[in-house]
């Protein structure tokens, strides 16, 4: 410690020292020491001057000892010299005192006068200074007071650029040091207040710019919707006119176009953006700015995308969205004209994050929708979305990667949705036919589904084929064309024509053909319905063309197209077995109907003395019957069908009395039987060939008749009447007449042929020759038969 002490008043000593020297050289020099007398006492150290000032006088003094010592001779000398001068200057000095005296009172008046005018002239000198100085203080005040103006009006920038001309011009030139000083204190502060104010004019455009941001994403997606509309109603057109000859419509898209002239709702103002920018370029803190720019609409973009989980998912999803379409316009904006503000890998870095949130809220919610309604409507505007964010040059692939991946499931949605409202059309249908009273309407359920079988518009009231089932579901099956074109539109990149017919073909097998199939295999259907069904089945597959090429329209490709061989529906096929199945249906309620009629035939009595003119009972009712089935079928069902049916029926009746003379109920009958059953024939024959022909059948299939199917009742019926039925064993006989007969049949029904003894096979003693010859004919028909069989 007592080093460190040593060392310090070593240097003050030579400090002192160095004072002293300098002190002295101005002394030797005959400088003015004023300033230094003066900065002492300023400095508050006199003391020290005084001992400088004394150190001085006793090096003088000593020098002067010195230098005595040295010539002290030549000093004597000098002195006496001296003394010879000093009586020559006393004389001079007289002179000179009178001579001073005289000039002294010449020129006393003269200096007056002369002290006056440097008085003069010094105020003058003065009063030039201040005034020039007055006016450089009022200048800058006048600066002063013009940038507080400005920073009181929010003129910014001209505040700056007042502030940058005091500085470079005014400051160093400001005569009053106190004006200088504050000046240059309160000019950082200016600055500082400056940018607080441009950031919170920022903040403000921030807050009110994201409460924009919704209604200009709104704004932008809805006019990208009219744009849509536009183009589909201008591709419409164009179908119309060109008919269907359209190609490359498969991947569909549709243009928004970014109009300078914006309406207002587009229109935001980003001039406290550009002022800002312009501010702090000037305060040359640009790049501090632009990172807190960046910086709060990131948070403002991670806030935007917060999703509250209270609200449901089909209630917010377009405002949010909107949300974001609104910000990522404005930050395109202010990328195009903010001049470096943001940086293309900073909008792409916030579109990333925004484009992850979206994509992981959609796979979240899409997949947990239950409504295929809402699924559309949310792939739509997210559609929208992604087409209005694309034309601002926004990577959309995710988006439309999700879209795809709920395909299925909307399908799926879309599927059930119709097959309730195919089961409620199956349900509340009446299967009668429609009734069509005006051309519209005959327009609304006919024309619109193509399912006309003339170009020629009929008389009204036009009663249809069909029952209001098909065109209620052909409004299903257009309706679910329409929602699958829909949602496939703007996801599917290419085969969106294959896509829908895919999804067309399932609606068709698993929805219409499946429900269908339910009908036909209930137990409760009814002749009616299943003949009604039937034909509704065979109209439906026919309408299963204007399905593909309303498809095909939809999917803006040409028709022909949609009618290659390898582009038909397998529906069409599956609809052809399901009204097969109809048939099918309909001939066993027919044949179960029938055999009720037809069990009568067991009531009759086969050994009866008598034979009838008119038939039996039965017959009249099943005759009754089957008209009354003809003529519905003529009016519903197709030729090909109602001949199916008419075949089918008196097949089974030929059948039934067939197999009533083989049943094990019937133990004998008589000809009087046969003859009887003989009369119940002709009149079904007689029917059937009336029915053939007025039913304009004998046209479309000029071989063969209704009385065919009965050929081996007729047949047995002729073998039991014949006076020769021995001839059956002819080959050549059997094979032109009896050829529908089995041996062993007729060898049964033969052995329960047996006359009573006043029958036509009686005895010799009752009968006369040819019915004793018919019954031995009969006899050796039957022992032919055992030795046959």
């Amino acid at each position: 410690m007592e080093v460190i002490r040593t060392k310090r008043r070593a240097d003050v000593e030579i400090g002192d020292e160095g004072e002293d020297l300098v002190l002295a050289t101005l002394v030797a020099n005959g400088d003015d020491i004023s300033p230094l007398v003066r900065h002492a006492f300023e400095m508050g150290r006199p003391m020290g001057l005084l001992r400088q000032l004394d150190f001085v006088v006793k090096k003088k003094e000593a020098e002067i000892e010195a230098m005595c010592k040295t010539h002290y001779e030549e000093f004597i000398l000098a002195v006496d010299e001296l003394r010879g001068v000093l009586v020559d200057a006393e004389e001079l000095k007289s002179e000179l005192q009178s001579d001073n005296f005289k000039l002294q009172q010449v020129g006393s008046t003269l200096l007056i006068k002369l002290e006056e005018l440097f008085v003069s002239y010094t105020v003058k000198k003065n009063v030039t200074e201040a005034i020039k100085m007055s006016k450089n203080c009022m200048k800058v005040l006048e600066l002063c007071v013009k940038c507080n103006n400005h920073i009181s009006e929010g003129e910014f920038y001209p505040a700056l650029k007042t502030v940058d001309l005091l500085e470079k011009t005014y400051i160093e030139n400001i005569p009053a040091k106190a004006l200088k000083r504050v000046i240059e204190k309160r000019i950082p502060s200016i600055k500082s207040h400056i940018e607080k104010k441009v950031c919170s004019q920022v903040n403000e455009w921030m807050v009110q710019i994201r409460s924009s941001c919704k209604i200009i994403g709104q704004t932008a997606i809805g006019r990208a919707a009219s744009n849509r509309q536009r183009d589909e109603e201008m591709l419409e057109r164009k179908r119309k006119s060109d008919g269907l000859n359209i190609s490359g419509g498969e991947d569909r898209a549709y243009s928004l176009v970014v109009e300078e002239d914006e309406d207002s709702a587009m229109k935001f103002d980003l001039t406290p953006l550009y002022r800002a920018c312009h501010i702090h370029s000037c305060l040359g803190i640009l790049e501090q700015f632009h990172e807190y720019y960046y910086k709060n609409r990131l948070l403002q973009l991670n806030s935007d995308l917060e999703i509250s989980s209270m609200q449901p998912f089909i209630e917010y999803y377009q405002t949010f969205l909107a949300q974001i379409a609104g910000y990522f316009i404005v930050e395109d904006r202010v990328l195009r004209t903010g001049n470096g503000l943001l940086e293309p890998d900073q909008v792409e870095t916030m579109w990333e994050t925004a484009l992850a949130k979206i994509t992981s809220m959609l796979e979240v919610h899409l997949p947990q929708m239950k409504s295929a309604t809402h699924l559309l409507l949310v792939k739509d505007y997210v559609a929208l979305l992604g087409s209005t964010l694309r034309q601002y040059g926004y990577d959309i692939g995710q988006l439309h990667d999700v879209l795809d991946n709920t395909r299925d499931k909307y399908h799926r949605l879309l599927l059930e949705e119709c097959r309730n409202q195919i089961v409620d059309v199956l349900g509340s249908d009446t299967y009668e036919q429609m009734v069509i009273k005006k051309d519209s309407d005959y327009e609304n359920h006919v024309l619109s589904y193509n399912l006309q079988t003339s170009e020629i518009m009929p008389a009204f009231p036009y009663v249809a084929s069909f029952s209001s089932m098909v065109p209620d579901a052909c409004r299903i099956v257009r309706a679910f064309i329409k929602g699958s074109v829909d949602y496939l539109s703007y996801g599917v990149r290419s085969g969106l024509f294959d896509v829908v017919r895919k999804y067309l073909d399932k609606f068709l097998i698993e929805v219409l053909n499946e429900s269908l199939l339910d009908i036909i295999n209930s137990s409760s259907i009814s002749v009616s319905q299943a003949m009604q069904l039937a034909a509704n089945i065979t109209v439906l597959e026919r309408a299963c063309d204007f399905f593909l090429r309303h498809a095909a329209h939809q999917c803006c490709i040409p028709v022909r197209a949609a009618e290659k061989p390898q582009g038909s529906l397998t529906a069409k096929v599956l609809l052809k077995t399901s009204r097969d199945a109809a048939y099918i249906a309909l001939l066993s309620l027919v044949n179960a109907k029938l055999d009720e009629y037809m069990n009568l035939i067991d009531g009759i009595n086969w050994t009866t003395e008598e034979t009838k003119t008119t038939g039996n009972e039965y017959m009249n009712e099943v005759i009754f019957y089957l008209d009354s089935l003809m003529s519905t079928a003529q009016q519903i069902l197709p030729l090909d069908a109602t001949y199916k049916v008419g075949t089918s029926t008196l097949e089974h009746i030929s059948n039934t009395i067939v197999g009533a003379f083989l049943s094990d109920n019937l133990k004998r009958f008589n000809a009087n039987a046969v003859m009887n059953i003989n009369i119940d024939l002709k009149m079904l024959e007689s029917f059937a060939d009336d029915r053939f022909y007025s039913s304009g059948l004998c046209e479309v299939y000029p071989g063969g008749g209704f009385k065919g199917c009965l050929i081996e009742a007729r047949q047995l019926i002729n073998l039991l009447s014949s006076s020769q039925p021995e001839n059956f064993m002819n080959p050549v006989i059997r094979e032109r007449n009896y050829y529908a007969l089995d041996y062993k049949r007729v060898a049964y029904i033969c052995e329960k042929f047996k006359d009573s003894a006043d029958g036509i096979f009686g005895s010799l003693s009752n009968k006369n020759t040819k019915q004793t010859a018919k019954k031995k004919s009969m006899e050796v028909l039957k022992k032919r038969l055992k030795d046959f069989n």
